[in-house]
Parts: C-alpha cells; sequence; structure tokens
C-alpha cells in the first residue's frame, strides 16, 4: 500500500509544471517523500529545480515574481512564502527556515498592511476566490516566529480577515464556500477556477500549527497596522504604493508596477485584466467588470478606440513622512484596429498624502484629435463611500461626469464611477485629485494642495499648503494634492519650511522630474 501511495505521489514529481509557483507542488510532495524515507536523486531534483527558480524570482524586500511575469500579488503570501517556510518549519530545518524566513518577514513588513480595518484584504490579483487564504503568510510568520508583527496584531489580522468574509456571505445555504468574494460573484473567477477553489482558503489554517500555549492565542488581539495611524508605504520592488488612512479603516493600493503579461507575449488588449491593468485598487472596492467602464484608469481614445494597459514598467518609488510617491510607464493597447500607435506612451506618477490621491499623467505621441480621460473609484449607490475626482490641469469639464458602471463589482450590484476627459496631441499633461473615503463631505482640492506648475516640456510639479513655487521656472498654475519636501529622488519644485527627514530610501527617478529648493 505504501509502495503504490508512493508511485501516485511521484506522478508530480515526473510533469511540467506551469511556469510560476506551479513548481512548488512538487517540491513540497518531493519533501513529503524525503520525510518520510523515500527520497531519491528524483526527489532531489524536483526540490533543486524549485529552489534555483524561487532564487531567480526573487526581487528583494520579501518580494517574489510569479514565475517570469511580475505578477506581484496574494500568490506571494499564500504561495511563494507559504510552501518553502511550512517546509522548512516541518522538516526542522535550521538554515532553510532563516533563509525563507527571513524574506517572510520583509514581506509582512509591507504587505500586513494590506488589511484594511474591517478585515478585508485588498481586492487585487486573481485567485481571489481563495479570500482569507490571504491571512495565511501573516499566520505563518506569526507560527515560526518570522514576523514583524506581534502575535496580538497577527491573530487580529486572521481572526479579522475570516470574520470579514464568514459575515459577508461566502458560505452558501450548505455551509459550503461559494466561487466567488462575499458571495457569489463570477467576475473574480480564472477560467481554472472549479467548484473546490475556494478551499484554498484553508491555507489560512495554518495558524493552527501553534500549540495551545502559543501567544498567537493567549495573547489579547492588537490593532493591526491600518488601525494605528495614517500611513504612506512604499515598496520599490514590487512598484506598489499603500495608502491607509485609520479614521475610515481603507487602505489603497497604487499599482505602478504588477501585470499579467508574460515576457515572450504580446500585449493584446483583449486579455486585459481588471486585476491587474487598473491604477489603483483598495480593501473597500473592486474593479469594474470587462464592459463596462473602467475605474482607475487613463485611456487614450484613438479614433473611437479606448486603449487598456497591459505590461507596465515600474519607474521608481518612495516616501517620506506621512506620504509617499510611485511612477511607471506603458504602451497604450487598443482592442479594435491597429493594436498600437507608434511612438504612443504614458507616463504616470501617484502622490499619496492622507486620503488624497495626485494623480499626473504625462501623454507623449498622441495623434491629433485624441482623448484622454480618467476615472476614479468605483462605488455602489448603498455604501458610505465618497469616491471624488477634481481635474486639476489638462481636462474639459464639458467631458466630465458620473458613469454608470450596470455590472457592478464584487462590493454592489452596480456603481458609479467618476470620469474626467480632455483633449491630447503630441504631448500633454493631465492632473487630478482623487480621494475614497468613508469621511462625511469630499472637501475642495485647496484643502490638500495649494499649487500645481507645468513646465514648457510637460513636467508637472506641485506645492502643498505652507509652500512656495521656487522662482526661474515658465510654467502653467494650478492646484495640487501634495505637500512639498521629499525623501525620494522625484522631489517638489517647491520652497519649504518644511524639516528635513531621513535618508532617502532607494529609488529610481520618475519621468515626471519636478526639482525640489527645500
Amino acid at each position: 500500500m505504501r509502495d503504490r501511495a508512493e508511485e501516485w505521489l511521484r506522478g508530480a514529481l515526473r510533469h511540467t509544471p506551469a511556469p510560476n509557483n506551479w513548481y512548488l507542488f512538487p517540491y513540497t510532495v518531493a519533501g513529503f517523500l524525503e520525510s518520510v524515507g523515500r527520497g531519491d536523486r528524483e526527489t532531489a531534483a524536483a526540490r533543486q529545480r524549485a529552489v534555483e527558480h524561487l532564487e531567480n524570482w526573487y526581487r528583494g524586500e520579501g518580494w517574489y515574481t510569479d514565475g517570469e511575469m511580475p505578477a506581484f500579488d496574494h500568490y506571494n503570501g499564500w504561495a511563494l512564502h507559504l510552501y518553502p517556510v511550512l517546509d522548512a518549519h516541518l522538516r526542522g530545518d535550521a538554515g532553510a527556515l532563516a533563509h525563507y524566513g527571513a524574506r517572510l518577514r520583509a514581506h509582512l513588513e509591507g504587505f500586513a498592511l494590506m488589511f484594511g480595518a474591517d478585515g478585508a484584504p485588498m481586492h487585487y490579483g486573481r485567485s481571489l476566490t481563495y479570500r482569507f487564504a490571504a491571512a495565511s503568510a501573516v499566520a505563518l510568520g506569526a507560527v515560526t516566529g518570522h514576523s514583524p508583527l506581534t502575535p496580538g496584531a497577527s491573530r487580529r489580522i486572521a481572526n479579522g480577515s475570516l470574520r470579514y468574509f464568514l459575515d459577508r456571505g461566502a458560505l452558501t445555504g450548505d455551509g459550503l464556500l461559494s466561487p466567488g468574494w462575499h458571495g457569489p460573484h463570477d467576475a473574480v473567477l480564472q477560467t481554472y477556477s472549479g467548484p473546490a477553489s475556494p478551499y484554498w482558503a484553508s491555507k489560512a489554517f495554518v495558524a493552527l500549527l501553534a500549540p495551545a500555549g502559543h501567544a498567537l492565542w493567549t495573547d489579547r488581539e492588537e490593532p493591526a497596522p491600518v488601525e494605528e495611524a495614517d500611513r504612506v508605504l512604499a515598496l520599490p520592488a514590487p512598484g506598489l504604493l499603500l495608502q491607509a488612512t485609520r479614521a475610515d479603516g481603507i487602505v489603497r493600493l497604487h499599482n505602478h508596477g504588477s501585470h499579467h503579461v508574460r515576457p515572450h507575449q504580446a500585449e493584446s488588449a483583449a486579455e486585459d485584466d481588471p486585476h491587474y491593468g487598473r491604477q489603483a485598487y483598495s480593501t473597500r472596492t473592486g474593479p469594474t467588470a470587462t464592459g463596462n467602464v473602467a475605474d482607475n484608469h487613463l485611456a487614450v481614445v484613438v479614433g473611437g478606440r479606448p486603449s487598456v494597459r497591459r505590461r507596465v514598467h515600474p519607474l521608481g518609488a518612495g516616501h517620506g513622512d506621512g506620504w509617499g510617491w510611485a511612477a511607471s510607464w506603458h504602451r497604450p493597447v487598443f482592442a479594435d484596429g491597429p493594436p498600437m500607435v507608434p511612438g504612443l506612451r504614458v507616463e504616470s506618477v501617484t502622490v499619496a498624502r492622507g486620503r488624497h490621491e495626485l494623480r499626473v499623467h504625462r501623454v507623449v505621441g498622441a495623434p491629433d484629435g485624441s482623448l484622454v480621460t480618467h476615472t476614479g473609484w468605483a462605488t455602489g449607490p448603498d455604501e458610505p463611500l465618497v469616491s471624488s475626482l477634481h481635474g486639476l490641469h489638462g481636462w474639459d469639464e464639458s467631458v466630465a461626469g458620473l458613469i454608470r458602471a450596470p455590472q457592478g463589482t464584487a462590493f454592489t450590484r452596480w456603481a458609479r464611477v467618476p470620469r474626467l476627459g480632455g483633449r491630447s496631441h503630441g504631448t500633454s499633461v493631465h492632473v487630478a485629485l482623487a480621494s475614497l473615503t468613508t469621511e462625511p463631505g469630499p472637501g475642495s482640492p485647496a484643502e490638500a494642495v495649494r499649487e500645481v506648475r507645468v513646465d514648457g516640456g510637460g513636467r508637472s510639479r506641485s506645492c502643498g499648503p505652507g509652500a512656495e513655487p521656487a522662482p526661474g521656472s515658465r510654467s502653467t498654475r494650478w492646484r495640487s494634492a501634495t505637500r512639498s519636501g521629499d525623501r525620494g529622488r522625484a522631489r517638489s519644485p517647491c520652497r519649504t519650511g518644511a524639516r528635513r527627514g531621513a535618508p532617502p530610501r532607494r529609488t529610481s527617478p520618475s519621468p515626471v522630474r519636478p526639482r525640489a529648493t527645500c
């Protein structure tokens, strides 16, 4: 019987996995066979192959790519960290646990901020039907001791994530997990999703490896990171910018580095994925469905054809005291007619502080008569959310309005999306101030910004309250959403009395190159 079971398990070692985290399946099976005295050259080769891939995929700061494709999403936690750390823990391999555990700790420094105060994980990336599996890396960090979180904070995140879904209809009348998000929702599923896919959520129960007297169970729950204070955190390795506000418990993710296009693949608009292509995601909203107006998206409309964003090229990220930025560029791709316009590209920067988001886009190489549209957060009519989008530069007021998304999101049956529009020819700059909050009244842009400048080269500059414009630059004036002072290389063009902060984080230059005099 044991020989037959072994032979059946070895089938996992003799197939070529999909070129991503699937290589960790034979790695885990081979590890089990070795643990029961049935290891050999075949099991050793399967494990070595996976280890080599993991090393190639590691990008630093606790983040892996999922194969050669830079999709930085929940698979980092529930697969790329989970399998090697759990394997090392169960095998008692101190060397491997120290190696992979250090990476898990670094990952949780940022990932722990991706849970809202209500327990919701970030609604972003694929396989979201796995739901509370998102907390598995947090739980594993607590079990192994490789976590920057206290046991009480780890428990808060793990418990909160589980409660979030159980309280919102994740179980059917038969007590089964349904394919979807809160309840059934086809838009979060992939072609490989099946009726049992939601049960990958069971990865969260890795927490049960902690013995009864473990601090994960005995310590009181402590606040999750989003519940402690407003925070903006740049993650340069994956090209992400996290923005958390304590008052409403919302965490927002601004995507300037992650996409779902393999290196050998062409950028096809027909394969646009709403869970990667949008420029921002949150713990309280989901992307609108394919076929509806795209939320949090800048489109170049050429000949009536709106573009999508597929391959994202990161340009850097950094943060200072209470604010941060991230930048990227992409080639607009079109579904009908020619897939690309030669020379057309969009360079984008997001600057976040508090609940405000300054979104700056420079369109380069736009054909004459092109239209540029930009959208904000999608919210439902019954949700206690306020989504605002103020045009600051490069927009035509006659084009602005609220657009209905009849198929809604994972959070609401139908949604409304604020949209701006403006003309572009050659090079143009378009700037907007966005906000998503539960606080009453979106307020005026003047609350966040004092002035914005766009120089003759199409580069934008902004000054916050209490700052003065640096002299000697040709510009047009507008109001913007960032305060002056910077710790990164992309800086504000403002004179300010703000105190200098700590040394800069590792960053790369932004395509919008403001210069600071602080």
